[in-house]
């Protein structure tokens, strides 16, 4: 059995894996830095609190995944998709070059602009990344592609995050930022003209400019294929849950284990390396088939660890006189190992949860709609996102209760979940049929 690793040797694969990696790994450099610049410097200049322009940075980004998800979805179907990659990256050195002279002249209002236009052209990017998969890989290379692409996803967001935060405390910190992201955006445009030439499968779309009719149609549509609809509600739990547990872990680190940032990016690594070793392993567990028979292993690695999470955090007791710990000194505390592998394990249940559905996902939904049905998936995974971060301030704040007791909470609502989803693939799978070619380009 060939090694999925072998798909870097083809164009049709490598081509699109770093178009899509580099612009990831832009998107939270951009992102954490807009951050880090509003939370230490540009809030008190500004007079507003830190949390509502940090809240308002990351409703930008997301609002157009509400807005735009469908339309993108149509353009995807309708025009090639080697054209629009490289037309999608070469409004992201644009928008880069904005965002540099917002930095450079602290323009705050146009770094805001510049944000939303990222989340834009990532949203406009996203439909046709997903759909190209199914198209330019055959059948039994499918699943090893998915897996690769959750990897470099899973690696460009926590390597993004990283640099931000390094490059936020280097001497003209704005303007390092600024020359890396643009450098990065031109890279990644060059990238995107070696992605192969893909037919358009619905060239004669009429496309409809009205994004509101256009996301009620292509839901409803969804709706239609009970199949589609329930993997995406899976695809989209898995962002939900992602949310919940990543958001928390800068309140956890510094109020349960009283640790430095250091601690806060080690955390965040674990679940990162967790979750693209699952993903990788999901090739060899399930043999090149596009099938859900990891999904139980996946539901029950995500409950189990969450509420061992739970336990372990309620178990460690770190006194405050001890000041901030770094990863080293938390090492020597009892019962934090088992924190950071629980971190460890939900990564990769997650990516063993995650794969085999976006592999389904691709394989199952018709070629002539298949750019819209991931539109409607990046609907529905905004939609989980924020309703994320509705159940952990009604959680936290509304109810009062504590970080070990959300994680709890999300677990077992997590096996609750997944037991529901599981039963309705199996009900619908056999109502549908691949439609994934296996022809390569």
């Amino acid at each position: 059995m060939a090694s999925q690793f072998s798909l870097f040797k083809h164009r049709r694969f490598s081509a699109m894996f770093f178009t899509q990696f580099l612009g990831a790994f832009n998107d939270n450099v951009f992102k954490q830095a807009l951050i880090l610049v509003l939370t230490y410097s540009a809030a008190a200049k500004m007079g507003m609190k830190i949390s509502l322009l940090n809240n308002l940075a990351a409703m930008l980004f997301i609002l157009p995944y509400f807005l735009f998800s469908a339309l993108a979805g149509q353009i995807a179907d309708k025009y090639e998709k080697s054209r629009l990659t490289q037309a999608i990256k070469l409004l992201e050195i644009i928008i880069m070059a904005m965002a540099m002279i917002g930095f450079m002249f602290e323009i705050y209002w146009l770094l805001f602009v510049a944000l939303f236009l990222m989340g834009t052209q990532s949203t406009f990017f996203g439909p046709v990344k997903y759909s190209y998969l199914p198209e330019a890989m055959q059948k039994d290379e499918l699943v090893g592609a998915n897996g690769l692409f959750q990897t470099g996803t899973s690696l460009a967001i926590l390597t993004g995050m990283m640099s931000a935060g390094v490059l936020t405390q280097m001497n003209n910190s704005l303007l390092w930022v600024s020359c890396v992201t643009l450098t990065v955006a031109i890279l990644g445009f060059g990238a995107s003209k070696f992605v192969p030439i893909t037919p358009s499968h619905a060239p004669n779309l009429a496309i409809n400019y009205n994004i509101f009719s256009t996301s009620f149609d292509i839901i409803k549509y969804l709706y239609g294929l009970p199949l589609l609809f329930f993997i995406i509600l899976g695809n989209s739990w898995f962002w939900f849950y992602g949310a919940t547990f990543l958001t928390q872990v800068p309140e956890f680190s510094k109020v349960i284990l009283h640790s430095d940032e250091s601690v806060v990016i080690f955390l965040l690594t674990l679940f990162s390396v967790g979750t693209a070793l699952g993903s990788l392993l999901c090739k060899t567990l399930t043999k090149n088939q596009i099938s859900l028979k990891l999904l139980p292993i996946g539901i029950l690695g995500l409950s189990v660890f969450a509420i061992d999470l739970f336990l372990a955090l309620n178990a460690i007791h770190i006194s405050t006189t001890d000041g901030s710990l770094n990863i080293s000194q938390l090492l020597d505390k009892d019962g934090t190992t088992r924190v950071f592998v629980d971190l460890f394990l939900l990564g990769l249940s997650g990516g063993v949860y995650i794969v085999p559905l976006y592999a389904f996902m691709q394989a199952y939904a018709p070629i002539s709609h298949r750019s819209r049905i991931v539109g409607a998936n990046n609907i529905f995974n905004a939609i989980f996102m924020v309703g994320s971060a509705i159940f952990s301030i009604v959680i936290l704040s509304v109810l009062g209760t504590s970080l070990p007791v959300l994680f709890a909470i999300t677990g077992i609502i997590n096996l609750i979940f997944g037991i529901f989803l599981y039963k309705k693939l199996n009900q619908y799978k056999d109502t549908m049929t691949p439609t994934q070619s296996d022809i390569p380009i």
